[in-house]
């Protein structure tokens, strides 16, 4: 694998600067784990030494506000560099960085349209509402403020360097500050700074040759759409993007940032909707357009190997990750050794920004971990005496759990009912219209794993009380994680035989289902089947849910995609719907006008809310020295929380 990935795992040139790899660590986003005041704590310092001993060659630091009444401040925890105050724990993340032999750049983030979060307000070239309620009312910046945020700008730079970082970066990304000038959208100005691109870039201009002066030969990074995604609204067409590109590098900039959309973008840029790969065309017109400018590129490009090809056809210069890494710091390790059936791939639920929109700490599906680097309580360390675990499921809960429990030194079984690992995921994965090797990828890591650990694992097999009898005493604990079912006594009794079937039957493609179909429930389950059996079987679908609003349960970076998926599919929804009764054909239901309609039907879909598999609490409860459960069978959530909780188990059983 290391001789196939050669170009990625070269060494490079940077200016004056060496970098083992071709591998730039992306500042992702903010991470919301510091203090009100911008100050850095230890749960941040804990953050970026995992970070600093990934094994990049160039890392980049979450962005810092640089102004100190925090109009350039868009998250609750952002960190701040507006005073030299700041300038002494920045030194420890500089020095974490460079003891793992890395470079390290701190990213500069003045959020514009998007900041003010504590002030009620936002600053942006012009006053154009916002799209998005949740952000603040605009207000026009001056020309003397424009001077005085480019001073801020440079006045962090110098105070970056000091703290032993060897360049900055300032990003357009998301529609920040720096977007929002370079964007006709938001910028509609009619002075120097407005019009024209040229115009609208001056502001980007003004900013990185403020920047380059102090720096002196210190590099400098821009990260800039190569496409904004708003045409909705009347942003930039891909070639003003472009534009601003050239700009950028007639300026001086010593590395541009190639990124993709803004947060109000109405598609996605980086989610699983979006194919592995399908941007990079991006950073091959930026790298063809300026070939003497090194082109950093990762937007929604998880792959080491396809990263390595890009390199070699000249498509970029340095593949810049960053939530592949908060999935799996070990990636780039694992990659250099030839072990990615070992990796945790990000599979782009994008619950870090999901928690970040409500204001929360990002964690990631994929890692537990995230987060509480600093916590000895989520490290896997040796078991103070080793113990015979059995773990009735092998779901993503129950093999998260096997697994860390196994690192630990236990000795692990694991038993299922089902013919393969995956549980109740590997059936929904093969229905995801998103990109359902994202999902299966989880199965295959959790097989991949069970093998590269040595864990036994019987399929096929139930556990019950009668098969706990023939095993006493072989086992000191026993893990229930046998998910959940779908709750049938929600609904009124079908009258016709074969006419209701259970949805995890349908996905797990145990039952096969008539022309007319009627869903009952429009929450991720649901909406997963309905739009599969829409788009990749042509049957006709009717949603029923008792809510207002579909996508209850769905992530709130994900909901605008079910809700997308239903209208471009031409699936009919009846929400605020009560079900009467089931049989004669269909489904008869009371609907939000309060009238009574017939739905004709061949199949229809229990997708109701579902119950925990808890049957087992019970009847092992005398039969073992620890009892304990995770995931679903506790309490039906998602899959975060089923790979947490397995987690947080296996680590201090």
């Amino acid at each position: 694998m290391t001789q196939s990935l050669s170009r990625l795992f070269e060494p490079a040139t940077w200016g004056k600067l060496h970098s083992r790899n071709r591998i730039k660590y992306g500042s992702c986003c903010v991470s919301n784990y510091n203090n009100r005041d911008g100050t850095i704590t230890v749960r941040e310092l804990g953050r970026t030494q995992v970070i600093a001993k990934t094994g990049c060659g160039i890392i980049t630091n979450q962005g810092a506000y640089p102004d100190p009444l925090g109009e350039g401040k868009a998250y609750f925890r952002q960190v701040a560099i507006h005073d030299d105050r700041f300038i002494p724990e920045f030194e420890k993340i500089a020095g974490y960085i460079h003891e793992a032999g890395a470079i390290a750049i701190q990213q500069i983030l003045h959020a514009g349209r998007y900041g003010g979060i504590d002030l009620g307000y936002c600053l942006q070239p012009s006053i154009v509402p916002q799209t998005l309620p949740h952000f603040r009312p605009p207000r026009e910046i001056t020309k003397e403020q424009i001077k005085v945020t480019i001073r801020q700008h440079a006045d962090a730079a110098k105070r970056a360097l000091r703290a032993g970082f060897d360049g900055t970066e300032v990003t357009s990304f998301m529609g920040y500050l720096l977007a929002t000038f370079n964007s006709k959208f938001t910028n509609r100005r009619t002075d120097e700074y407005g019009g024209s691109v040229k115009n609208r870039g001056r502001f980007m201009c003004e900013l990185i040759d403020a920047i380059k002066q102090v720096q002196g030969d210190a590099p400098l990074v821009v990260r800039l759409n190569g496409n904004e995604l708003m045409d909705r609204w009347g942003g930039n067409t891909e070639d003003e993007c472009f534009e601003l590109m050239a700009l950028a590098a007639e300026h001086g900039v010593d590395m541009i940032s190639v990124t993709v959309g803004w947060q109000e973008a109405p598609e996605s840029s980086i989610g699983r909707d979006v194919p592995p790969g399908h941007w990079r065309r991006l950073a091959a017109r930026a790298k063809k357009l300026l070939p003497d400018t090194p082109i950093a590129f990762g937007n929604r490009l998880p792959d080491p190997a396809m990263a390595n090809q890009c390199i070699e056809d000249g498509e970029f210069d340095f593949w810049e990750v960053c939530r592949p890494m908060l999935a799996d710091p070990d990636l780039v390790r694992k990659a250099q050794a030839g072990r990615m059936g070992e990796v945790k791939r990000c599979i782009g639920s994008l619950n870090c920004l999901s928690r970040l929109f409500r204001d929360l700490p990002y964690t990631c599906t994929m890692n537990p971990q995230l987060g509480h680097e600093y916590d000895p309580a989520y490290q896997i360390t040796p078991a103070p005496a080793p113990k015979k675990i059995m773990v009735i499921g092998a779901g993503p809960s129950g093999m998260e759990c096997a697994i860390t429990a196994r690192r630990r030194g236990h000795d692990v079984v694991v038993f299922d009912r089902g013919p393969a690992i995956g549980g109740a995921l590997a059936g929904y994965a093969k229905n995801d219209l998103a990109n359902s090797d994202d999902l299966t990828s989880v199965v295959a890591y959790y097989r991949n794993m069970a093998e590269a650990l040595n864990i036994e694992v019987r399929l096929n097999t139930t556990i019950d009380p009668k098969a706990m009898r023939s095993m006493l005493h072989q086992f000191d604990v026993a893990v229930v994680a046998t998910g959940a079912r779908i709750d049938a006594m929600l609904l009124p009794e079908c009258t016709q035989p074969g006419l209701l079937v259970d949805a995890l039957d349908v996905a797990a493609e145990k039952v096969q289902t008539g022309q007319r179909v009627v869903v009952l429930g429009g929450g991720k389950i649901g909406l997963t089947l309905a739009e599969s059996l829409r788009q990749n079987h042509g049957r006709e679908v009717t949603v029923v849910d008792g809510d207002k609003r579909i996508a209850g349960d769905v992530m709130p970076s994900f909901k605008w995609r079910h809700t997308a998926w239903i209208e471009e599919l031409g699936i009919p929804t009846r929400t605020s719907a009560k079900v009467l009764a089931i049989g004669d054909g269909g489904v008869k239901i009371r609907n939000a006008q309060g009238e009574e309609e017939f739905l004709p039907a061949d199949t229809v879909i229990a997708a109701v809310a579902r119950r925990p598999n808890q049957e087992l609490f019970h009847e092992l409860e005398w039969m073992i020295d620890e009892l304990h459960g995770c995931g679903d069978s506790l309490v039906p959530r998602g899959l975060t929380q089923a790979i947490h909780d397995g987690f947080r188990l296996g680590a201090r059983i």
